[in-house]
């Protein structure tokens, strides 16, 4: 083949590869505005006047500015700075513990040593089927365990989780054991080898789920409505829910009676109730995006 040939080809091929960079680009870029497009119509809306929202419907850009909707809010804001952390409390610890005892368990199953595993594994997804129900839970936390106004029963309930556990089980499954038997010729002890190898080791499975616990803590507001009536233990989410629930019923007992309320910001209360609850967790995502496909992927492939 002569040079002019090899030149030519490649010419072709760059041509190609830039169409084809252009094409993909622009295709990624369109779906990438298609998925910022709810969050600006989420601000917006929240900065929208109640009446423009009923007149008009939502919009990028607010027809009638208003802040009443987070005047609402914040209307007592040490309550939504307490609330605010709460939630970081709960969020921060069962993430923590969470993480500990999802991969702590998922080291023992992954072990091929480990003569009980699969008895131990059908176990683990045989709670997924089959559960006592909410109310023998209720009795279990309230009654036996003692916990009715405590922050343990919002950390306990959501703490491990099967799916996650089945994922990092996977996950460590794929680390060589040529590694572990290594460490024990060295002589390390099990949570050794643990704590200093396969941690290190699974660092992004470890991210992809803790950011899945995270997030499980942080919208949690169901649980804080079964075993939680102090009000100064409310998580954000419990109080926004509150919030917008009594919102709510003033609105339909207005529409009903025929009584006129002012300033009452139903719809636009909703998107401002998103933008406070959602918005630090848009911040964290960033940080951990880089280990989120890889840790996703090789936990779902390998096993």
């Amino acid at each position: 083949m002569s040079y002019s040939t090899l030149v030519n080809n490649r010419i072709r091929m760059s041509k190609s590869t830039i169409i084809f960079n252009i094409i993909g680009y622009s295709i990624l870029s369109v779906l990438a505005l298609l998925c910022i497009f709810p969050f600006i119509m989420l601000l917006s809306g929240s900065f929208t006047a109640e009446q423009s929202i009923a007149q008009y419907g939502y919009g990028i850009i607010p027809r009638e500015f208003s802040t009443n909707a987070y005047d609402l809010l914040f209307k007592n804001p040490g309550e939504i700075i307490h609330a605010y952390g709460v939630t970081i409390f709960i969020t921060a610890a069962g993430t923590f513990f969470g993480l500990f005892v999802t991969s702590m368990t998922a080291y023992v199953l992954s072990r091929q040593d480990f003569k009980y595993r699969n008895g131990f594994s059908f176990f683990f997804y045989f709670t997924t089927l089959f559960n006592g129900g909410t109310l023998t839970i209720y009795i279990f936390f309230v009654k036996y365990l003692n916990l009715k106004d405590s922050y343990l029963a919002l950390i306990l309930p959501l703490l491990i989780n099967v799916f996650y556990l089945l994922i990092m089980r996977s996950f460590m499954a794929s680390i060589p054991s040529s590694i572990i038997e290594s460490a024990k010729i060295d002589g390390a002890g099990e949570f050794l080898i643990y704590v200093r190898l396969i941690l290190p080791l699974s660092k992004s499975g470890l991210t992809t789920i803790g950011l899945f616990i995270l997030l499980g803590y942080w919208n949690d507001w169901y649980n804080a409505m079964l075993y939680i009536s102090d009000y100064k233990m409310y998580p954000l989410q419990y109080m926004l829910y509150n919030m917008l629930s009594a919102t709510e019923a003033i609105s339909r007992i207005s529409s009903s009676s025929g009584i006129e309320i002012s300033n009452m910001p139903a719809q636009s209360l909703k998107m401002a109730m998103a933008v406070i609850a959602t918005g630090p967790v848009l911040l964290v995502y960033p940080f951990v995006q880089k280990y989120f496909v890889k840790g996703i992927t090789i936990g779902a492939v390998k096993g």
